[in-house]
């Protein structure tokens, strides 16, 4: 799969379309389309196809008009990930608990749940995030979520960081499972009794005592090599009793 850059585009058209900066109106017929339109039906179509299908021809397509009209509201791919990524992210809701222990929990889920809504978001390095409404927004209440606990601002950014982390890590894995099962059209299952028998000839007990019985008991409970959201569960439990370790330090 093709990894694509958030903030690879020209900084400054990215951000007037982020925050819905539109041009002096011109004289001449109705624009057939708008910018929101073109960023919903590529995010349609990155949901049904995957980044690396994206294109503007296949936009224009969807869409009903030429290639080179999506360039009057969209100035190149790049600049659309941005918005794509931002208006996906208006998606997440803000969390309404008492304690903070639910709120980043309440994050966590939230973000792996939109992760599976839109694979295509784990093909996106962030590491210079799409300052739109909602990607400021999303930081906003996340970091309302700890604030008053004692933290320091940069603890405060860390613990942020460290429960969304997690949260895309698995959700990762997660989405990599469902999809290795989908390009090779055999089931976990399917795939550990074809390996078993052979496997069976090289690994044994006595060399690998531990892994075997860990492995073992692992298979039979999973049925496959990885238990995404079950890891997903006990990482998340033991990710906030990290957390509360720190809080109870203060």
């Amino acid at each position: 799969m093709t990894t694509e850059y958030s903030g690879a585009g020209d900084p400054r058209r990215s951000l007037e379309l982020l925050w819905g900066v539109r041009e002096r109106p011109r004289r001449g017929p109705k624009p057939r389309l708008t910018a929101e339109e073109i960023v919903r039906t590529a995010i349609e179509v990155a949901d049904a196809a995957g980044l690396d299908a994206l294109s503007m021809r296949r936009i224009a397509d969807a869409l009903g008009v030429s290639p080179m009209s999506i360039y009057t509201y969209v100035p190149g791919k790049a600049e659309l990930i941005d918005v794509m990524v931002d208006r996906a992210f208006g998606e997440l809701t803000p969390p309404e608990h008492d304690s903070w222990r639910a709120r980043l929990e309440h994050i966590a889920r939230d973000n792996w749940d939109l992760f599976h809504r839109h694979p295509w978001l784990l093909q996106i390095t962030m590491t210079r995030p799409p300052m739109g409404p909602n990607t400021i927004g999303k930081y906003e209440y996340e970091l309302r979520a700890v604030d008053g606990l004692g933290l320091t601002d940069l603890e405060m950014d860390s613990v942020v960081a460290l429960v969304t982390g997690f949260a895309e890590s698995a959700a990762r894995t997660s989405v990599n499972a469902a999809e290795a099962e989908r390009r090779t059209g055999i089931s976990d299952e399917q795939w550990w009794e074809a390996s078993a028998p052979v496997l069976d000839r090289f690994v044994n007990e006595a060399d690998y005592p531990v892994g075997t019985r860990v492995g073992t008991a692992a298979g039979q409970e999973y049925q496959a090599a990885v238990a995404p959201a079950r890891a997903f569960e006990f990482g998340l439990a033991r990710v906030l009793d990290g957390i509360e370790v720190l809080i109870r330090s203060r």
